[in-house]
């Protein structure tokens, strides 16, 4: 069936229309990872944007049962459409249980290949990330300009309310499954570094659309975690009687949630130690006084380059994210920046002087991508075994 893809400047491609048959509509980005398409499509974080796969040819290992980031397998969805150049309908790995066509269309995901992906981040790119719609519906052309024309901007949005669990709930340590190729090869540091000492702590995370590989992690430090729902009040989390609170990526506008900022600026003050994944660093920024940017196309990919202030090296991130923090909003009195992105100099972290916290942009966690900044949990943990 035909697939048609209508951006908010006028721009109309066709391609070839796969997965769940419908019409959607959201925020076009563009995704540079070359791999890990099932852990993008299971990030929360996603919600409400179409992702455009830089990557020419996607679905050629199919798709497992360990690498989700969420409880997608549920049959939950969070990203609104799918656009790649060529999707395989072929696949080949030892651990694929399915081909990547069926199981997007199971979890009911929109997708448009044969497209020209080059053309479209190009577009991206230089006029910015902007609302469309996809559809693989026998539906018009004027048909799917109307749908757009009632589209909302993602600014302003409150998404964390759709991806954010419901009730409090504990991460079980059987789930801390790790695939084969992360144990096999002797020379592979990737989680060598979090058995050399287990921790004890009560982790309380507060869930804003959180990956399940920061959970696993947490969990693979030997602590017990907790995750309670994004709108949960200071008393609530407190009554989880939490060493540590770790405040999750998401999706959306960060300055549309100022019922969470409020919590985390509560958090803050009573010396309970803080540490923020990308939403959750945005959050942080502003309960200490900041404000937040939207970027032009974000940052989206496996290949960030950003630099630690603190030992000057360069580390290769994953990010995902299209708010940012102003860096000329924060009081450099009580804010250090601990990180920058090389390619645009925008704020990748901060450490707070007057309390335990500190925060960063981008995905410590990796799923997908490299994993030079896992260190990071260890200095959380750190952090915690010091107050």
């Amino acid at each position: 069936m035909k697939g048609t893809i209508i951006l908010e400047n006028g721009v109309i491609l066709e391609g070839r229309g796969l997965g769940f048959k419908s019409t959607r509509t959201g925020e076009f980005i563009f995704n540079t990872a070359m791999t890990g398409y099932q852990e993008i499509l299971t990030d929360p974080s996603y919600k409400g944007q179409f992702v455009v796969m830089t990557y020419p040819h996607i679905g050629n290992v199919g798709v497992n049962e360990i690498d989700n980031e969420s409880g997608i397998e549920k049959g939950i969805s969070y990203v609104e459409g799918f656009i790649v150049r060529e999707l395989s309908t072929l696949f080949s790995n030892y651990r694929a249980k399915s081909s990547l066509e069926e199981w997007l269309t199971a979890r009911k995901i929109v997708v448009v290949d044969n497209v020209d992906t080059r053309k479209l981040t190009r577009i991206i790119r230089e006029k910015g990330s902007m609302m469309g719609v996809i559809s693989n519906e026998e539906k018009s052309i004027e048909e799917l300009k109307e749908i757009l024309k009632k589209t909302p901007s993602i600014v302003g949005q409150d998404l964390i309310k759709d991806v954010s669990c419901k009730k409090i709930w504990k991460w079980n340590p059987e789930w801390n499954e790790i695939p084969d190729i992360h144990t096999s090869n002797k020379n592979y540091d990737g989680w060598e570094i979090f058995r050399k000492k287990k921790w004890n702590f009560k982790i309380t995370v507060l869930d804003c659309g959180v990956k399940w590989n920061i959970l696993r992690i947490l969990s693979i430090l030997g602590n017990e975690v907790t995750i309670v729902p994004a709108s949960s009040s200071l008393e609530e989390i407190i009554a989880t009687k939490p060493d540590g609170i770790l405040i999750s990526n998401g999706p959306g506008d960060p300055a549309a949630v100022p019922y969470i900022v409020k919590t985390v600026r509560e958090l803050i003050n009573m010396d309970i130690p803080v540490f923020g994944i990308c939403f959750g660093h945005q959050l942080i920024g502003q309960a200490l006084g900041g404000k937040t940017f939207k970027l032009k196309f974000g940052h989206h990919g496996a290949n960030h380059p950003v630099k630690n202030m603190s030992t000057k090296h360069v580390e290769i991130t994953s990010q995902n994210h299209n708010f940012c923090l102003d860096i000329d909003s924060l009081d450099r009195t009580k804010v250090d920046i601990t990180h920058i992105h090389l390619n645009d100099n925008t704020v990748e972290g901060l450490r707070y002087k007057e309390h335990p916290v500190f925060s960063v942009q981008y995905h410590p966690e990796s799923s997908p991508g490299p994993h030079d900044s896992r260190y990071l949990f260890i200095n959380f943990m750190e952090m915690i075994d010091s107050v």
